[in-house]
């Protein structure tokens, strides 16, 4: 017999969103990776008789595995290497300042405020700034060996090591990532196909965030190397035009949706096919078998996956002829004066470091009033906590509390049973794959994962046994405690600044994109950039609403009731292109009056979800000619309207 939970003993949503696995496939790679670079340090320290060494330099490795995230091979240079650099910085920084009492303090938390501010630059920035304030805590609290650059280098180097062993392929497999990456970009349009048209409404919408998602994913892999090749890599030049054919595809699955009929099997499955020629590198003649379209709808889907065969098939590809559907990034010293500039003049930059360097002051502050064992602890669960790009602070706390306590368990049992010595080798051959297998479920089974393995080698360093345990879980839960008051309750941020302003900006953005989408003076090549950011932003928003939902009430109940309204934004960009495609392939254009009417209502939508802290009753009075190919457009228009009204 099934058991229930009594009414008042049902945990809330927010805690159980906050407990619930993410799916994510295992990366077996890297979990050798990470078993062999944690692991073959300690072998070496222990064979040169210099233990202490081994465990610095796993530490090092520690920080390249948490960092080995990345599919191409260019891409785990920079996701590895650069980060090292600042780590080494930041243990010179803070062995520099050992012992110096209010020095010390002082110095760790300017470091903590540069921390913050440049992890707003993108996400090699913030793992950079993440170790250089991690490595800085550390090398302030504790006896590091001498010379002055020794710990640097052993710590960098097992770093460098994880970096070696991601790249050992790279002769064998040079472009397979990319390869890979546009493959399965194909996978999900097919996937999307698949259900267009069919009444599986969650099954397509999730399909479709599938295809932003892996889109995004591409461009940026595709587009970030093209920029250092400055165009000339044919390869490259071919993958982006094979991505830019995607396009046509996924303007044409929304109007195939609407229509409200399948698609016959033969669709996707030709671009199931068209994968297959992606990642095998195959440019020979491909036969789809396709069926005769009969209807406006058909036609788009069809001219659409015949021209991307035809792409899939040339061997050659002028690079003049490629428009990048993203805009091509700037070149690298342009990329970095911009990102200063924006750091240096950022409201929200100079926050979030402030944020941060007030809660690791504290922390400094108060280990140095209060003999706390292992007092760099506490900065450390505040710096992994409170990093503002990771997602919300509340969650992460209260995921790194329980990880902490689950991690601590097992570390008990490896610090009880596994003897010190030879015997931290198999152990920690064990330990450390579980850090990439467990990372991409959650922030608390990663630190599950990373505990013991922070605890074993801390123990090569100090020989404390079970007794670094409780020290351990006194100061993670002391430096929770921080991250939540003074880095939490005492920094609201608006909800109008948090998620509001954005999806007002979203809203704006679908305004003009709906008067573009029938105007003459956007080409396609403008508008599929347009939707494209479009989709990228509504993305984001996506992901901050989903971290928002992960707390307590008032938040997370508001971004429950504001949640329709972002799928409802989407949905008028899908009525949108399917619209556009329709006219394109010989459906009556709309008249201006009609693009007016729409644009006016979302830009009164607009200004209504920026000006407003809770949703406010508006007007949904939307009229328009019978047989309009607008009118599925002017539907999703009002209902979003109506959305923005209390009930």
């Amino acid at each position: 017999m099934s058991r229930e939970f009594p009414i008042g003993l049902t945990p809330p949503d927010w805690l159980v969103r906050n407990l619930q696995p993410q799916q994510a496939p295992v990366n077996r790679p890297a979990m050798a990776r990470a078993a062999i670079a944690l692991a073959l340090p300690l072998a070496t320290g222990l064979a040169t008789g210099r233990p202490a060494y081994g465990a610095l330099a796993s530490m090092g490795a520690l920080s390249g595995v948490i960092g080995d995230t990345a599919d191409a091979y260019r891409m785990r240079i920079l996701n590895i290497a650069v980060p090292q650099l600042f780590g080494a910085v930041g243990v010179t920084l803070g062995a520099l300042v050992y012992g110096h009492g209010w020095y010390a303090v002082a110095a760790v938390t300017g470091v903590a405020l540069l921390s913050g501010m440049i992890s707003t630059i993108g996400a090699v920035a913030s793992v950079s700034g993440l170790l250089l304030l991690l490595n800085c805590v550390v090398g302030a609290g504790l006896p590091l060996p001498h010379p002055w650059w020794l710990a640097p280098a052993l710590m960098t180097g097992g770093g460098l090591l994880v970096l070696l062993l991601a790249l050992a392929a790279w002769p064998l497999r040079s472009g397979v990532p990319e390869r890979a990456a546009v493959a399965a970009t194909y996978r999900t349009v097919a996937a999307l196909l698949a259900v267009s048209g069919t009444d599986r409404a969650e099954e397509y919408e999730d399909a479709r965030r599938n295809v932003t998602q892996s889109l995004n994913q591409s461009y940026d892999l595709i587009l970030a190397r093209r920029a250092r090749h400055h165009g000339r890599s044919p390869e490259l030049t071919r993958l982006l035009a094979q991505l830019n054919a995607v396009t046509p595809v996924v303007e044409a699955a929304p109007a195939a949706h609407w229509a409200g009929r399948p698609l016959p099997a033969q669709i996707p499955e030709a671009v199931r096919h068209l994968a297959h020629a992606v990642e095998t590198g195959y440019t020979g003649p491909t036969a789809l078998d396709l069926p005769v379209p009969v209807t406006e709808t058909a036609r788009a889907v069809d001219h659409a996956l015949r021209h991307m065969a035809e792409v899939v098939a040339s061997p050659d590809i002028d690079p003049r002829g490629i428009d990048d559907r993203l805009g091509r990034p700037a070149t690298l010293g342009i990329r970095t004066a911009r990102a200063a500039r924006n750091v240096m003049l950022s409201a929200n930059s100079w926050r979030y470091g402030l944020r941060l360097a007030v809660c690791i002051g504290m922390a400094q502050a108060l280990v140095s009033l209060i003999p706390v064992p292992r007092s760099y602890w506490v900065a450390l669960t505040i710096t992994f906590v409170l990093k503002p790009d990771f997602g919300s602070v509340f969650s992460r706390a209260l995921l790194r509390a329980l990880g902490t306590v689950v991690g601590l368990v097992i570390a008990a049992v490896v610090l009880a049973e596994v003897p010190l010595g030879w015997w931290d080798v198999p152990a920690m051959l064990v330990l450390a794959p579980l850090i990439p297998a467990l990372t991409p479920r959650g922030y608390g089974y990663q630190t599950a994962a990373i505990t013991p393995v922070i605890l074993l080698l801390s123990d090569i360093l100090n020989h404390q046994g079970t007794a670094l345990l409780l020290p351990r879980l006194t100061d993670s839960l002391l430096g929770c405690a921080i991250a939540l008051t003074a880095g939490y309750l005492l920094w609201p941020e608006s909800w109008r600044t948090r998620v509001g302003d954005r999806l007002a900006d979203a809203v704006s953005d679908t305004a003009a994109y709906v008067e573009a989408a029938f105007g003459p003076a956007t080409g396609p090549a403008a508008r599929a950039r347009m939707r494209r950011r479009l989709y990228r932003d509504l993305s984001i928003i996506r992901t901050e609403f989903q971290r928002a939902l992960t707390e307590p009430p008032p938040t997370g109940r508001r971004a429950a009731a504001w949640w329709p309204l972002v799928v409802a934004v989407e949905r008028i960009v899908d009525a949108t292109t399917a619209a556009r495609v329709r006219v394109k392939h010989g459906a009556p254009p709309p008249s201006p009056a009609e693009i007016t009417q729409i644009v006016r209502q979302l830009g009164e939508l607009s200004e209504g979800v920026r000006n407003a802290e809770t949703l406010i009753p508006v007007r949904t009075d939307l009229t328009g000619p019978d047989g309009s190919v607008l009118e599925p457009l002017r539907q999703e228009v009002a209902a979003a309207r109506s959305i923005a009204s209390p009930h």
